[in-house]
């Protein structure tokens, strides 16, 4: 079997510039590469954390419109889509108050998770994509 890694996620937004600010600044990404598709009329800014190396892919095309904005990720679950992206942290209290402070739209507070011995809480960042925070307690 071949084994594989999850190298990014993409995710098409309305401001890429605002986005990028936005992500580099709630949960510690950096800019890592700028690219133009112009075939396509297709911007993108590639993040990249600059402590474990994921990244996430932001896309703007002109003449997007706005796809699932689910209010809850109960709501998001209702459509056969990638519903949220969710990042492990540390400090889930903390990161989420701070987040918030951002502009994100809380969700979901800090709480247990159906998954044992994990804390989870959701927000929505300022263009309404969910995003669900997380803490395993491992780092």
């Amino acid at each position: 079997m071949t084994e594989a890694r999850l190298d990014h996620a993409g995710l098409s937004v309305r401001d890429l510039g605002a986005a990028a600010d936005w992500y580099c600044t709630a949960f510690g990404y950096t800019r890592e590469l700028e690219l133009r598709v112009d075939a396509v009329d297709l911007d993108i800014v590639m993040l990249i954390h600059r402590d474990h190396g994921d990244r996430l892919e932001l896309l703007h095309r002109p003449g997007s419109t706005p796809g699932l904005r689910a209010g809850d990720p109960a709501q998001a679950a209702l459509s056969q889509t990638f519903g949220h992206v969710a990042f492990d942290v540390a400090d889930l209290d903390g990161t989420f108050e701070r987040v918030v402070g951002l502009g994100a739209r809380p969700v979901m507070t800090p709480r247990p998770s159906p998954e044992p011995g994990v804390r989870m809480a959701f927000v929505a960042d300022p263009e309404g994509n969910l995003i669900e925070i997380l803490s395993r307690g491992a780092h």
